[in-house]
This record gives C-alpha cells, sequence and structure tokens, in this order.
C-alpha cells in the first residue's frame, strides 16, 4: 500500500478517506518543523499539506515522493521549479473558497472603515461613559470607490458584492480581463498609481511572487487617500508591514485590515501597537463548509494522483501538469 503524509490537523474524516487507498501518516497537532517533515517524508509517496515548504532538500530527502497535494489556492510555499525538476506534481485547491474569502475581506474593509475592533476594545475597557457626535467616526462604504489590486476570481467576487453598495470599481491587475467581465462587474482598468490615488478602500487578492514582494510599500502607501483604508487578504510579503504600521501610525491612511503577514504566524510588533488596524489569524476561508471543501479537494487530488478513486490520474487541480505521467527523478 502506497504511503502519504498528511502533514496538518485536518478533518478527521478527511483522513478517513485517504485510509481507504494510503497508509496514512498524520500529524494531528502543532506544525512540524522543517526538519520533521522532511524526516517524516521520507519513505512517502504522497502528502497534503497547508503551506509547509516544499523544494529540492525534500525531495532529495524523500525519493518516493511523487505528488504534494496543498490545502491551499496559494502556492508560494512551492519551489515549482524544484518540483518540475524531480517530476514532482504539485495541487492546489482553488474556487472551492472564492465566496467565503471574499465575503471576509468584506467583512475586514468594513471594520477597518467603520473602526469595528478599536471601538469594542475602548467599550470592553470601560471608557464608554455616553454618546458623542465624533465618537469614532469612520469612513462609508455606501457610495465609495473600491480599488481591487488582483482581479482574479477572489477579486471579481468583491467586485459583485460591490454593486449591492453601490460602489464604483477600480480594479488592477496582471492584464486586463475580458471586455464581458468588465461589463458585468461595471470595472473599471487603472494603473496602480491611479488606483491608489483614487479608491476610498484598497483591496489586495493577488498572488505572492518575487515580483510582487512589497507591491504596497512606503511610495505606495503615500499615494493613497488620509481617509482611506487598505485590506490584505492575499499573502504576507505582498505589503512592507513595517511601511505600513508607520503610515497608520501617522495617520497617513485611515485604517487597514489584515488577516496575512510578512513572517507569519509572527506579526510585526509595530502593527500591534496601532489601535487603526483590524489583524486576524489568516482566516479569511475559514468556515466551516469551505474549509471542508478545500479538505476533500486536497484529498481528490492526492488520491486521483496516486492513481486510486474514480479519477485516477486526473487529479482535479494540478499546479504543473506537465509532468503527469513521467517518472520521478
Amino acid at each position: 500500500m502506497q504511503k502519504v503524509l498528511v502533514a496538518r490537523s485536518i478533518f478527521p474524516d478527511v483522513v478517513e478517506r485517504l485510509r481507504e487507498y494510503f497508509e496514512v501518516d498524520w500529524n494531528d497537532g502543532p506544525a512540524l518543523s522543517q526538519d520533521e517533515l522532511v524526516r517524516r517524508l521520507a519513505d512517502k509517496d504522497g502528502a497534503l499539506t497547508a503551506g509547509d515548504p516544499i523544494g529540492a532538500a525534500t525531495f532529495a530527502a524523500a525519493p518516493r515522493l511523487r505528488v504534494v497535494s496543498n490545502m491551499a489556492v496559494g502556492y508560494n510555499n512551492f519551489d515549482i521549479a524544484a518540483f518540475n525538476a524531480s517530476n514532482v506534481l504539485a495541487t492546489n485547491t482553488p474556487d472551492v473558497l472564492n465566496e467565503s474569502t471574499a465575503d471576509f475581506g468584506w467583512a475586514l474593509m468594513m471594520a477597518a472603515a467603520r473602526r469595528v475592533t478599536e471601538s469594542e476594545r475602548w467599550l470592553r475597557a470601560g471608557e464608554w461613559r455616553g454618546w458623542r457626535y465624533d465618537g469614532f467616526l469612520g469612513g462609508d462604504i455606501y457610495g465609495s470607490t473600491l480599488g481591487i489590486v488582483g482581479m482574479g476570481r477572489i477579486g471579481q467576487a468583491l467586485a459583485r458584492r460591490a454593486r449591492g453598495f453601490a460602489m464604483r470599481v477600480l480594479y488592477h491587475n496582471r492584464s486586463r480581463v475580458a471586455p464581458e467581465i468588465e461589463a458585468e462587474l461595471n470595472a473599471e482598468y487603472r494603473s496602480k498609481e491611479d488606483l491608489l490615488r483614487q479608491a476610498d478602500h484598497v483591496v489586495l487578492v493577488l498572488p505572492y511572487t518575487p515580483a510582487n514582494h512589497h507591491t504596497i510599500g512606503r511610495a505606495e502607501l503615500a499615494l493613497m487617500k488620509p481617509t482611506a483604508t487598505l485590506t490584505n487578504i492575499a499573502r504576507g510579503g505582498i505589503v512592507d508591514d513595517a511601511a505600513l504600521a508607520e503610515a497608520l501610525r501617522a495617520n497617513r491612511i485611515a485604517a487597514a485590515g489584515l488577516d496575512v503577514f510578512e513572517g507569519e504566524p509572527s506579526v510585526h510588533a509595530a502593527l500591534l501597537e496601532v489601535p487603526n488596524a483590524v489583524l486576524t489569524p489568516h482566516i479569511a476561508s475559514a468556515s466551516e463548509t469551505t474549509r471542508r471543501a478545500m479538505a476533500n479537494l486536497a484529498a481528490d487530488n492526492l488520491i486521483a494522483a496516486l492513481g486510486a478513486g474514480p479519477r485516477a490520474g486526473r487529479p482535479p487541480n494540478p499546479i504543473n501538469p506537465e509532468v503527469l505521467g513521467k517518472a520521478r527523478t
């Protein structure tokens, strides 16, 4: 029987599905260190991971490994060049989390704009003494301008939500989306700089790549309105967290909502100190329905890639399909 590693704690019934086909080594506890991850992969044919770094050193120590199934859409934790060099298949879990992630991005944007967590902390501290006309004044969402950086599936889901709030929608993307999508979403393409200057609320939903590192830094923050908010539901490293904390402290922008961070689970200390930041621990896809769908899709990818189940040899979501059918090197 082929052997697989489930490197993270996931729903037990999904692990039981895998056990119908494989001998399963399940890490139902804290994330493995890199050394322990590599050690436990040494005799495995496949793995189900969630953000664990996988690259050439892993493959050198795990000669049987043929597929790594990532329980996420983003795969910046994978060295795809190393996957291709070793003929190891990589898979991910797109689409099933689009709406939940867009919902959460909207919630973060609104919480930042309307100072929800800031006012709650103040209330819990016993500071509320009565109504004031200027108490926690924030920014409106309805009728404002939304700037979406990254007009993929989740960006488009955000744009659809904007229609119910009578928002003008601007977007920036590596390339323009099809004219019919622009028309459907009533979205206007802008350069990144123009979008930052015009938007009242900027939401980041682009993938992390070296080219996208610090897409939002000091220069970009300086372009934004002092009343604007920034929401990041994409990946840590897309925003220069130190520069953002500095801009928030100086009120160069009004507020930020962040679900992802550079070096997470560590959070830049300065972000923890500014009151106008809403901070959450990378939970944008964390509805039970969505996380179950992600886990089951990751399992489907692993089962099919290792030649089992009804889709044997045809995993639903290969990242590098060019290695399918090739011998491991």
